[in-house]
């Protein structure tokens, strides 16, 4: 009678496994616990794409923009090109005289051109624009000008403009007007010259 107990006793004791050393990490549940839901797994938010046939487009750069309240470009123009420049200026003049914009507008008010009496570098036909007053924040760029006013006339234009450069293209320089200097406390001030009266003749 002993000998089936212990032989019961040795076969549980070969299928039971043996404690975890002291320190070990014991395994962990992977299955949900009976009865209870499993948590929804929530995928991360997709990334916003833009709509079919729409690219994302940054905004153009401003060209010729003036920080100042006057400013001045110097245009140096090869000689055998001045009829194609001054064409290209006709048209420029027109743009902004007839533009529906009011910034357009306001530029062409201000916009003045001269063409210097006095070669330009290297032989070139100096011309000037004299912009009295600026529009602040306005491009003065003229190829964007013509693009506005000639879309279908343009590339002529633009082809005309560039290639009657002596130069590597414009010079464009601000204007900051130069204070009067305050007279001293006490200093004289000029005042104008009052000429001598003279008295009129006697009558006889």
């Amino acid at each position: 009678m002993l000998f089936p107990i212990a032989l019961l006793m040795a076969m549980q004791a070969a299928t039971t496994p043996p404690p975890a050393p002291a320190g070990a990490l014991q395994p962990q549940q992977t299955s949900p616990t009976p009865g209870t839901p499993p948590s929804p797994t929530v995928p991360p938010a997709p990334v916003a794409a833009p709509p079919p046939g729409q690219a994302v487009v940054s905004p153009p750069p401003l060209g010729r923009v003036f920080a100042s309240e006057n400013g001045l470009m110097f245009n140096a123009i090869r000689p055998d090109k001045v009829a194609d420049f001054e064409t290209v200026i006709e048209k420029l003049r027109a743009a902004l005289a007839n533009s529906k914009d009011p910034v357009r507008n306001q530029q062409g008010w201000g916009w003045k051109i001269f063409r210097a009496a006095e070669p330009g570098p290297n032989g070139s036909v100096l011309y000037v624009f004299l912009m009295d007053p600026t529009v602040k924040g306005a491009d003065y760029g003229v190829a964007k000008i013509l693009a506005e006013a000639y879309p279908t006339e343009i590339m002529e234009l633009y082809r005309m403009y560039t290639t009657a450069f002596a130069t590597a293209g414009q010079t464009l320089i601000n204007l900051n007007p130069v204070p009067s200097t305050p007279a001293a406390p006490g200093a004289p001030t000029a005042t104008a010259a009052t000429p001598p009266v003279t008295p009129a003749p006697a009558k006889p």
